[in-house]
């Protein structure tokens, strides 16, 4: 059974194909959803400089966060949303492993050239290191 999904959300439109996906899948099984957004740190990573890329990235996933609450709210889905800072690999499967997710779900590509090599990447090694399912979502 699943009951708890983590969605991987980097603003792209394979990422909100992805929550999409994970909001259905929801609907289907009365689970719970858990977004996370990854922002990543000049290397090496300074203290101040990872407060200061965690307020810009909560800043600018905010507006996309707000309207996909609306929507898991209009859908009774319960719904928690996180910016972390760090390795999105690194990040999405801690968090799934935090919050026991049954499933991972997550876009294929990002938005730019270098987006989808990182965001293709990041897809690998998620199916690679994660303890449950993963699921890739393509346009």
């Amino acid at each position: 059974m699943i009951a708890k999904i983590l969605v991987a959300y980097d603003g792209s439109c394979q990422a909100q194909k992805a929550f999409d996906f994970a909001l259905d899948m929801a609907l289907k099984y009365s689970a719970e959803m858990t977004v996370i957004s990854v922002a990543r740190p000049t290397e090496p990573p300074v203290n101040v400089e990872i407060q200061a890329v965690l307020e810009h990235a909560t800043e600018y996933f905010k507006s996309h966060f707000e309207q996909m609450k609306t929507r898991a709210s209009a859908a009774g889905i319960p719904a928690v949303f996180e910016v972390r800072v760090g390795h999105p690999a690194e990040q999405i499967v801690h968090l799934a492993g935090e919050i026991k997710a049954d499933a991972i779900v997550m876009g294929h590509r990002g938005e730019s050239l270098f987006q989808k090599w990182l965001l293709g990447s990041v897809a690998r090694k998620v199916l690679s290191h994660a303890h449950c399912t993963v699921i890739v979502v393509r346009c």
